[in-house]
Formats: structure tokens, C-alpha cells, sequence
């Protein structure tokens, strides 16, 4: 192992001891705990600090009197070895592809403060100021190359229902995995997948969701759930929670038909829509998603088209 992977590990073991005992630990008792030596323990509370953390050393040792919501790899036990935190690249879609290609194994995450660079759909611009939460997901699903499009609606399945059960906010899924409440658009994701004859490689999930951050006014039907709840909340907790329940569905359920479950979530049935691809674009009422995951407008002559993929907007917002 890396010699940064070991560090993060005796971080991880040195926060989790703090925050058990919640008092003052004995540099002593840290030493013979973790079977480092005391000058190891100070020099990785000095690290913790300088990071932010708010570490108190006292002349009987050190109390944990608070941890900041910063998403470094220690602070998710048991994912910290395939966790890689940047304050800022260029975007988290461009690193996990890399790492994807390189053999990474699946469900390593590549998680930023801020992109320089981030995007959306279409090559457009993702705004990644600080305080949202942006990171990318690679995953290595056994699925053929046709039925690959359920991971995708799986993620953004998976985050709505969880954003839902922790801030009790009506988030719905527009077609094909953006996350709204109401007409506002709180989360966008993008996928990128690659194969070898006809088996998928890797398949990357990027998600940006408006946590803490303002929206920019390049963003005007945007939000963020500070701005719906009134209230700063933890970015930590939100990822820990989506990994390990996209981690299970993703494990144990992704050879179900997860569409049935995501139409219930979605707000994009019933819709006058407007969908823009790289050739065309289209309008018609959405009547239904398919079981390969394509959405089904009909057409203003009474016809019915399949549309794979394309930017949704809806006609009358």
C-alpha cells in the first residue's frame, strides 16, 4: 500500500478513537492503541489540524471539540483506500476516467472541492462553486452492454429517494437523471461508459448536487438545499449514505428493472417536453418510459417516438 493510503488509515483510526471517547485521549493511550509512537500520534494531529479539524491539545492530550465537513478519505471507513479527494481539479469525470482506465477497481470515487472545469450534458458548463458536492463514481457492472443504461437510472433513483428521506424535500427525477424540487434543478448527473466487445469496461457516474453553495446567476432555475432548508447540512453524510445504498443496489439488485420504481419518482410523465441532441430536437408530450430507458413522446400528428438520449426541458417552464 501507498505510503498516503497507511496515513490515511492512522487518520481514520485517530479521528474514530476521538470521537468515541468524545473527552481528552492521552497521546499515551493513542501510541499504544494504534502501535505508532507518540511523536507519530503528534505529528498526525498537527496534519488534522492543519486541516481544518478543531483538535484541542491538552497537557493530557487531545479532544475532538469539532469536525468540519470537509470529504477527505479517512472520513469514509472502509472506502478509504479507493477514495481521492482534490480541493480542486479540473473536473472529477476527467480524473475517474483516468483511474478507470488504469484498472481502478469499481466503486472508487473521485470527489472535489471545486472543478475548473466541470460539465454537464452536451459539453455544457457545470458550475461547481464551493460548498456543493461534486464527485464520480466508477463502477464496473456485469451487465451487457444493453441493459448498462440501469445504472444510470439506478443513481439518480437511489439520491431522490434519499434526499427525500433525509430533509423530507419533494425531489423528483426529470428524464433522463437530473433531480428537481418543483421547477428548480438541484442536482445534475452525467455518465460515461466504455466497453470491449460486448461487455461494459467501467461506466462512471458523476453527480453534482447543490449542497451549501449559492447557485451562480448563470443558474437562475437552479437551487441548493441550504437555500430549500434554511440551513447549512453535511455533505459527508449525504455521500456516505448515497455509496453505500447505490454500493447495495448496484451489488444486489441491478439485473431488477429499476424503471418501474424510478417513474414513481419522476416528474417528467405527463409533461409537454422539449428534448435537444447533438441533430435534432423534438417536442411532444411525455407518455411513458420504456424498458430500455427511453423516453416516449407523443408527437403533436398523434405519433409516438422513442428518444434515447437528449437534454429535457419542459415545454411550459
Amino acid at each position: 500500500m501507498a505510503k498516503h493510503g497507511v496515513d490515511f488509515h492512522m487518520k481514520e483510526k485517530i479521528l474514530n478513537m476521538l470521537k468515541k471517547k468524545n473527552e481528552v485521549v492521552s497521546g499515551e493511550k493513542l501510541s499504544s492503541e494504534l502501535g505508532v509512537s507518540r511523536v507519530s500520534i503528534w505529528k498526525h494531529i498537527r496534519s488534522l489540524q492543519d486541516a481544518g479539524y478543531d483538535i484541542v491539545s491538552h497537557p493530557r492530550g487531545y479532544q475532538l471539540v469539532s469536525s468540519h465537513d470537509a470529504l477527505f478519505p479517512w472520513e469514509f471507513p472502509g472506502r478509504t483506500p479507493n477514495m481521492h479527494y482534490f480541493t480542486q481539479t479540473s473536473s472529477t469525470m476527467d480524473a475517474a476516467r483516468q483511474l478507470a482506465r488504469d484498472g481502478c477497481p469499481q466503486f472508487t470515487v473521485v470527489v472535489a472541492e471545486r472543478q475548473s472545469n466541470g460539465r454537464g450534458r452536451l459539453q455544457r458548463t457545470w458550475y461547481s462553486s464551493e460548498g456543493g458536492l461534486y464527485f464520480t463514481t466508477v463502477l464496473r457492472p456485469q451487465l451487457p452492454l444493453g441493459l448498462s443504461f440501469r445504472v444510470n437510472f439506478c443513481a439518480s433513483l437511489v439520491l431522490a429517494r434519499q434526499l427525500r428521506q433525509m430533509f423530507d424535500i419533494p425531489a423528483t427525477v426529470k428524464w433522463p437523471n437530473d433531480i428537481l424540487v418543483g421547477t428548480r434543478k438541484l442536482c445534475g448527473m452525467l455518465s460515461e461508459m466504455e466497453a470491449e466487445s460486448d461487455a461494459v469496461s467501467f461506466v462512471n457516474i458523476g453527480i453534482g448536487l447543490n449542497v451549501n453553495n449559492d447557485p451562480t446567476p448563470d443558474e437562475p432555475r437552479a437551487v441548493s438545499l441550504k437555500t430549500l432548508l434554511g440551513r447549512e447540512v453535511s455533505r459527508k453524510d449525504i455521500l456516505r449514505r448515497f455509496l453505500d445504498e447505490f454500493e447495495h443496489q448496484v451489488t444486489h439488485r441491478i439485473h431488477e428493472d429499476v424503471i418501474p420504481e424510478w417513474k414513481t419518482y419522476t416528474s417528467t410523465l405527463n409533461q409537454q417536453v422539449r428534448i435537444v441532441t447533438v441533430r435534432e430536437t423534438t417536442e411532444g408530450l411525455a407518455v411513458d418510459v420504456d424498458d430500455t430507458g427511453a423516453l416516449v413522446l407523443k408527437l403533436a400528428d398523434g405519433s409516438l417516438k422513442k428518444i434515447i438520449y437528449g437534454d429535457c426541458f419542459y415545454r411550459d417552464r
